[in-house]
């Protein structure tokens, strides 16, 4: 028997980073909006960081990868033909409750590939329609940083920056001494009393949640103000499809809650906030008469051009003591080989990221794997030597658009209420692979130049992101995209999209802070057209 509830005016699935920003935006309207998360409110008290066992626990019950850590709350993720593994959390506040926190922005030339490399598409808006709601956003959630930095455009975080540090202080040095650009990164961490909360005092948990406070997320900044505002948000929520009516508008969801009760959710808008894997998911399985091969996927592009940013890093030791896992992960970030030099063998380019070490039990665990630090009579001089004396550079690769990459519906493997789980396609391009190179041998440069030794390469450190970008993107026209520059479905009406799926390209940055400032701008462009919204 399936539940029916009265019907809202605005339904959002997902309560992560977009799907927050949206609740809270549209409140302003008055209408009655409703968003439904799978996962769970997400206890402070509960996270890692309150125990001693907080490492072991990022390698258990909080792995970055869903399939590992199998919450009763996650989907699984058949990424078994794809170099890099996916990366997702369900829970109000979404990605933003496992993040670092890192908030850097797209830049101007990555809404414009097409026009300055050849290659992609452009998108059908700019970095500057876009300016406004990074500056809003950065206020709101709260980010830390210094202004002035060259290699990127004006901003004004209102937090000073995150001290460098030990750490920070030796990448710095060894990049003056190659004359490389490099800058205090944007984070999303308190560095002074913010809003009600507390400074970061570094203690170094960042991913598996800040039970402190300090790390910004959806959870603790854009959810109590909107449901202060009226929104409704119900948790333990599984969305199995949006269901459409005779004139093909949506007409609602279907959805399954935490006692495995069926439930169907009318609404007059919905708007889909789950992410570049878990929105194409929804749209593959929601088939009908009038929408065979999923829905608004008349251009046959939902799931294509899945984009997840190959992430190698490059690790090496040195003889003064460095920071350790002490203060957030990352302190500085270098531009100098973001934009495109046709001589370099590649178009477009990357971030390289510095990051401080880590635990004392991932060091021991990694070393011992590599073989740098051995079980037996010499362990505890070896470890000594490389505890809090590692130095770890990080490569944000862009990852330009290819169909074959892509998102599909498993057709065996499903979560626990039988719904498809997503399958990945994905291959590493003959750009990107000459492009992570190049930033592998950039990066090696520098630890040489902070004259560290023992220097080694992860490459299968490819899935520590697992940014989900690009498999419904923008564009003006229909054949070419799904959504149309201001989100909204082309072949559903009042079907919106505000995730990362929508993004066209996706660039060489962590990409939250442009996800959120897109979905500001969703927003306001559904607000000024509700009188038409649907013509």
């Amino acid at each position: 028997m399936t539940i029916t509830h009265d019907t809202v005016d605005v339904l959002i699935i997902g309560a992560g980073a977009s799907g927050a920003v949206m609740a809270w935006s549209l409140a302003d309207t008055r209408m009655r909006i409703l968003c439904l998360e799978q996962g769970d409110w997400m206890k402070p008290t509960d996270y890692p960081a309150n125990g001693r066992d907080w490492e072991a626990r990022r390698m258990t019950d909080w792995e970055i990868h869903p399939s590992r850590r199998a919450r009763e709350t996650d989907y699984p993720v058949n990424d078994d033909n794809s170099v890099m593994k996916v990366a997702n959390f369900c829970g109000v506040g979404g990605g933003t409750v496992f993040w670092t926190a890192h908030f850097p922005r797209l830049h101007p030339s990555d809404f414009r590939v097409k026009s300055l490399d050849g290659v992609a598409e452009d998108w059908p808006i700019s970095y500057w329609d876009l300016a406004p709601w990074f500056e809003q956003n950065d206020r709101f959630f709260g980010v830390a940083g210094l202004p002035g930095d060259p290699g990127v455009p004006d901003r004004n975080p209102p937090m000073p920056p995150v001290p460098l540090g030990r750490t920070g202080a030796a990448y710095a040095r060894a990049m003056n001494r190659l004359g490389w650009h490099w800058w205090p990164s944007d984070i999303a961490i308190a560095t002074e009393e913010y809003e009600g909360r507390a400074k970061c005092i570094n203690l170094g948990h960042c991913t598996p949640g800040c039970a402190q406070g300090a790390k910004s997320g959806a959870d603790i900044t854009y959810w109590p103000a909107a449901i202060r505002a009226g929104v409704e948000l119900r948790t333990r929520c599984r969305v199995r499809e949006i269901t459409t009516n005779d004139q093909g508008m949506a007409s609602g969801v279907i959805y399954y809650d935490f006692e495995g009760n069926e439930h169907f959710q009318p609404a007059e808008v919905v708007i889909l906030a789950c992410n570049g894997v878990g929105t194409p998911r929804i749209l593959l399985n929601s088939t009908s008469g009038r929408f065979p091969n999923g829905l608004a996927n008349s251009s046959g592009l939902v799931g294509r051009n899945l984009m997840l940013h190959p992430w190698p890093q490059v690790r090496g030791y040195v003889e003064e003591e460095m920071d350790a896992d002490r203060g957030p992960m990352t302190s500085i970030w270098s531009k100098q080989f973001y934009e495109t030099d046709p001589s370099r063998g590649f178009l477009r380019g990357y971030t390289l990221q510095f990051a401080r070490g880590t635990g004392p039990v991932t060091e021991a665990v990694q070393g011992a794997a590599a073989g740098a630090i051995p079980w037996g009579p010499g362990h505890h001089a070896a470890f000594r030597r490389h505890f809090a004396h590692r130095l770890v550079v990080g490569i944000a690769c862009d990852d330009l658009p290819e169909e074959h990459n892509r998102v599909t519906l498993d057709p065996v493997l499903t979560d626990s209420h039988g719904i498809p789980a997503p399958k990945i396609d994905y291959t590493l391009s003959a750009n990107t692979a000459a492009m992570m190179e190049h930033g592998i041998a950039r990066a090696t440069e520098i630890l040489e130049a902070t004259g560290a030794t023992g220097i080694t390469t992860s490459r299968t450190l490819l899935n520590s992101p697992g940014h989900l970008l690009g498999t419904c993107r923008m564009g003006t026209d229909p054949e070419r995209s799904v959504v149309n520059p201001w989100g909204r479905s082309h072949d559903v009406k009042n079907l919106f999209i505000v995730d990362g799926s929508i993004w066209v390209t996706g660039g060489g940055v962590n990409p939250t802070s442009t996800i959120q400032a897109l979905a500001l701008y969703i927003a306001d462009q559904m607000k000024q057209r509700l009188a038409t919204l649907f013509d």
